[in-house]
């Protein structure tokens, strides 16, 4: 266990790098962050949710971020994020918000969805967190990070 409720297995899974036979084995400077990524925002999130949380995307390795064309800057390729989707009654835009009221974060981006319900969540942390929110849309088939209101 990295944290109260994470493996690192549970925060490096990748269906598409094991389909790709890609590696996804953090460095342990990346170990580390995903530790103090799953203990201070992660754990929170699930005894808040009593688990009804669901982690689609943690740790991505260069390969694998190129893979599913990542940012070259992401977040995850360090480490340092998560994407979450509520499980059962649990709605993504509860976990926003959640996060936003209550949790110490970098970034917290709504990702797509419409204006009432985000596709999923991305949430990171650093050591120096920026407490940036940021709506992710598609436009002209890019996509736009713009701040969140």
């Amino acid at each position: 266990m990295i944290s109260k409720y994470f493996t690192l297995d549970d925060l490096t899974r990748s269906a598409t790098a094991k389909r790709l036979g890609l590696s996804n084995v953090p460095t342990p400077q990346h170990e580390a962050a995903l530790k103090t990524l799953a203990e201070n925002v992660l754990d929170k999130i699930y005894d808040h949710f009593k688990r009804n949380v669901n982690i689609t995307s943690g740790y991505r390795s260069e390969a694998l971020n190129k893979a599913v064309k990542g940012s070259l800057t992401s977040q995850h390729s360090k480490g340092e994020a998560a994407d979450l989707t509520g499980i059962g009654k649990v709605k993504n835009a509860d976990i926003f918000n959640f996060i936003k009221e209550n949790v110490d974060f970098d970034q917290l981006i709504w990702e797509f969805g419409n204006s009432t319900e985000p596709d999923w969540v991305h949430v990171s942390y650093k050591a120096l967190n920026r407490r940036q929110i940021l709506k992710a849309i598609k436009e002209g088939g890019k996509t736009i990070y713009t701040p969140y209101r």
